[in-house]
């Protein structure tokens, strides 16, 4: 079974995209991270984020509205900080996904992140002092273009695989999201990101740019199939179809 304990190195080579997954303080139970027998990586995040998708156990604060308005403000943020680029995100009740490109060091951003929404999420619930995100996040940096592909759609249909709504644009916090509340921000964001898949733009690790594909579109992806997901630069194999 991965070994998901703190303090496991996190592999973010220099320009490349970085899936990043993060959950609320308590959303699992202690001691709870996978079925019992032998799991891949990729298989025990699929295991753990149709868990939390689906778990009304344990806190579900980012359903309530001026808390996912603190988390989104704060990654909107980031953009206008140059602290990265933004590609698609999602909030769910007690996790959080997101597929960013770090302009400065991916440690210092996430830690700025988690803790600047810990302290205004805990001033909201009167609970100044506790914990209020789990310590250890999930990421993976992302191989190629195919791949970002691939995970972008994960993302954004997140809320649709969970049941949430029937289309990913009716959900409101999601870059999908056709709700213009989330600000000037968040709309070049989504515009960037679209006009990208659009066109077949594609990462070019090597020159750390985007270049459009003679093909057009990216290849499309079996959205089942989920995100590969190596934690802490891991490979291991796509999980299996739902």
């Amino acid at each position: 079974m991965p070994n998901f304990r703190r303090r496991l190195p996190h592999q973010y080579p220099e320009g490349k995209w970085i899936f990043a997954t993060w959950h609320l303080h308590g959303s699992l139970p202690q001691g709870r991270f996978s079925p019992p027998g032998k799991l891949s990586a990729g298989e025990a995040f699929v295991w753990l984020d149709r868990y939390l998708d689906t778990t009304q156990k344990g806190p579900l604060y980012l359903k309530l509205e001026p808390i996912a308005k603190v988390v989104v403000a704060s990654l909107l943020r980031g953009i206008e900080l140059a602290h990265y680029e933004l590609g698609p995100w999602v909030l769910m009740a007690n996790h959080v996904h997101v597929l960013l490109l770090p302009k400065i060091a991916p440690a210092l951003l996430f830690r700025g992140l988690k803790g600047v929404t810990a302290r205004e999420a805990n001033k909201i619930l009167g609970l100044t002092g506790n914990p209020f995100w789990q310590g250890e996040s999930y990421d993976h940096w992302v191989r190629d273009d195919v791949e970002m592909d691939r995970i972008g759609k994960y993302i954004e249909n997140n809320p649709v695989k969970a049941g949430l709504v029937e289309r990913a644009e009716d959900y409101p916090w999601s870059s999908a999201s056709a709700d213009t509340s989330v600000g000037a921000a968040g709309t070049s964001a989504r515009a960037t990101w679209l006009g990208r898949r659009r066109l077949g733009w594609q990462w070019h690790q090597s020159t750390k740019s985007f270049t459009t594909s003679p093909e057009g579109l990216l290849p499309s992806a079996n959205l089942a199939d989920g995100p590969p997901m190596p934690l802490h630069g891991r490979t291991t194999n796509k999980p299996p179809e739902s």
